[in-house]
């Protein structure tokens, strides 16, 4: 250990250097408060005896002022009897122990330097304890996070997957009922998708649903939500958003993906990969999740009937509108 002693009497300073050098430490020696704080400046130490009464600066005015500059330094404060209270008052201030001089035993001063080091390494032991935990608490919120995230991803596409997406749509449904907010929701379904894996093997057929997930992930709002709904259909989830908002998202989204330079596009039946969309806007006739999401169905089922890569807007069983492109 490196200790340092501050003393302005020269046989009392050196006489502890010696019983502690003895011991294996590492002394460093100071004849007063001044001189003491400049050399633990110029290099820490881990215990500090001194005086309590030294020229220039006393011994409690050391241990305020080396406390703040290291808190784990074990201070061990040396005195005289008649300056008992003044120890009692800086072991209140923070320093370790005192001993008294002159030394009746020797062994005194190696022995307040031991329990002085036991003290250390425990303190040091307790920090590395809960340095570590707070590390492994840290790693393991890291994990969980990571798996709540996996649990509501789709392995394929990284979009959301169809449980999580079920639960936001009642999330939003319960919401916009609540506040009488916008909610619209989009149903999306990827055209000849059989076609395309029977064609060109189901590896090639992964590699557009991903591709699909991106560019509908990159069209839609940081609000919205983008969820596989299984095989090749998908939801958007989309909040604030009215009848005419959500029919040019959905347009947005499929345009861009007719114009996607998708691996064997040309020899789809359409002569590129397309979407046939459904959209569906929460209106006073509709209850609750479950019927939002019918709606939004019939309108993809009806955009088959009409020919597919479209987008149809369902108000309700009866009435559907095919939303013609601008171009």
């Amino acid at each position: 250990m490196k200790i340092l002693v501050a003393d302005d009497e020269l046989a009392i300073r050196s006489l502890v250097a010696e019983l502690l050098e003895d011991e294996g430490h590492v002394v460093t020696l100071a004849e007063d408060g001044e001189d003491a704080l400049k050399k633990y400046r110029e290099e820490r130490h881990e215990i500090v005896f001194s005086d309590i009464r030294m020229p220039k600066m006393t011994g409690i005015e050391l241990l305020e002022k080396i406390k703040k500059m290291g808190e784990l330094t074990q201070f061990i404060i040396m005195t005289s009897h008649a300056s008992v209270d003044n120890s009692i008052a800086a072991l209140k201030k923070g320093a370790f122990d005192y001993i008294l001089k002159p030394f009746e035993d020797l062994d005194v001063v190696v022995d307040a330097a031991n329990r002085a080091i036991v003290d250390l390494l425990a303190i040091r032991e307790q920090q590395y304890l809960l340095n570590t935990l707070g590390r492994q608490n840290e790693e393991l919120g890291t994990l969980n996070k990571k798996f709540r995230e996996l649990a509501i991803r789709d392995g394929l596409t990284g979009l959301f997957n169809h449980r999580h997406g079920e639960d936001r749509l009642a999330d939003e449904v319960d919401r916009a009922r609540k506040f009488n907010r916008e909610l619209s929701l989009l149903f999306i379904d990827l055209d000849y998708f059989k076609f395309y894996n029977d064609s060109h093997g189901h590896q090639a057929g992964d590699e557009v649903l991903q591709s699909l997930g991106k560019l509908m992930s990159g069209a839609a709002r940081d609000s919205d939500t983008v969820a596989r709904w299984g095989g090749e259909e998908f939801i958007i989830i989309a909040p604030e958003t009215d009848e005419q908002q959500a029919c040019q998202l959905a347009e947005s989204i499929r345009k861009k993906v007719a114009e996607f330079a998708f691996l064997h596009a040309d020899q789809q039946p359409l002569g590129h990969v397309s979407l046939s969309v459904g959209v569906a806007t929460l209106s006073d006739g509709i209850e609750n999740a479950e019927e939002l999401l019918g709606l939004a169905d019939k309108a993809v089922y009806k955009a088959k009937e009409f020919g597919r890569n479209r987008t149809v807007f369902c108000r309700s069983e009866n009435e559907m509108e095919d939303v013609l492109p601008d171009e």
